[in-house]
C-alpha cells in the first residue's frame, strides 16, 4: 500500500510585496514537510514572517515563488474557487480575534462554515452541536458572544473550526487575548484534539503556547532559523 503523502509540503516558499524597486521579502526560500497528525508550533518575533506564512498555508494568499502542496494537491494549479474548496474541506481556522457575529447565537456562529455545503439544516445543527460538545460548550449554544467569557469565545471559535471536520487546525496566536489560566485550558483542548488524530499548527510568539507542540519551526527575518523536535513540557503556563 502506498503511504499517504504529507499533509503539507512547502518548497522554497517566497513572498515578495511591493513593486520593482520598492520590494520587501517577507518570506525567503522556506521549506518544510508536515506529516499528518503532527502538532507543530511556528514561532518567531514580530516581523519574522509568521503572518505571511500563515496566509500562505491557509490558502489566503499565493507565494511569489515556490510550491505549496496541501493534502497531495499542488495548490499553484488551482483556480481561486478550487483553492477555496480545498481550504474549506481541509483547514479549520482559529484566530486570535474571535470574529464571532455579536447578535447571533453561539450555535449559529458555529454553523456558519456549513452554509456553503450541501448539508440540510438538520445535519448542520447536528454537526454544530457535536462540535460544541467536543469543546465542552454545549450548555452555551443559545447564548450570544457577549454572554461568554474570553475562554468560552475561543472555545466557540475552535468548535467553528471543527464543524467542517477538517484535516488540520491552523491557529493564529490562539492564546494571545487570554490570561494564563484560560490559555492553559485552550492549549490543553488543542492538545486533546491532536491526540485524537488532528494535525495542529499553531502560529505564536509565546513560548508557553509553543511548548505544547512536539515540533518547533522558528522563523527569523523571513527564513527558517530552526526546526527541531521538542518534549512538550507544560506543567506550568506563565505568559
Amino acid at each position: 500500500m502506498t503511504p499517504a503523502p504529507p499533509l503539507i509540503e512547502a518548497k522554497n516558499l517566497t513572498r515578495v510585496y511591493g513593486e520593482e524597486g520598492t520590494t520587501t521579502s517577507a518570506l525567503v526560500d522556506v521549506s518544510f514537510t508536515i506529516p499528518r497528525g503532527e502538532f507543530v508550533a511556528i514561532v518567531g518575533p514580530s516581523g519574522s514572517g509568521k503572518s505571511t506564512l500563515l496566509h500562505l498555508l491557509g490558502l489566503l494568499d499565493r507565494p511569489t515563488r515556490g510550491a505549496y502542496i496541501l493534502d497531495g494537491v499542488d495548490t499553484a494549479t488551482l483556480s481561486e474557487e478550487a483553492q477555496a474548496s480545498l481550504r474549506n474541506s481541509t483547514i479549520g481556522f482559529i484566530f486570535q480575534t474571535f470574529h464571532l457575529l455579536p447578535r447571533t447565537s453561539v450555535l449559529e456562529n458555529v454553523m456558519l462554515p456549513l452554509h456553503y455545503t450541501a448539508l440540510s439544516r438538520r445535519e448542520q445543527l447536528a454537526r454544530a452541536e457535536e462540535a460544541l460538545a467536543k469543546v465542552q460548550l454545549q450548555h452555551r449554544l443559545r447564548h450570544t458572544p457577549a454572554q461568554l467569557s474570553g475562554g468560552e469565545k475561543q472555545r466557540a471559535v475552535i468548535a467553528r473550526a471543527l464543524v467542517n471536520q477538517p484535516k488540520m487546525l491552523l491557529a493564529d496566536e490562539p492564546t494571545g487575548n487570554l490570561d494564563s489560566k484560560t490559555g492553559l485550558v485552550i492549549m490543553e483542548l488543542l492538545q486533546g484534539l491532536h491526540e485524537a488524530g488532528l494535525t495542529v499548527l499553531v502560529i505564536t510568539h509565546e513560548s508557553p503556547t509553543a511548548a505544547f507542540a512536539e515540533r518547533r519551526i522558528s522563523l527569523q527575518d523571513g527564513r527558517i532559523a530552526g526546526d527541531e523536535r521538542q518534549r512538550h513540557e507544560h506543567t506550568t503556563y506563565q505568559k
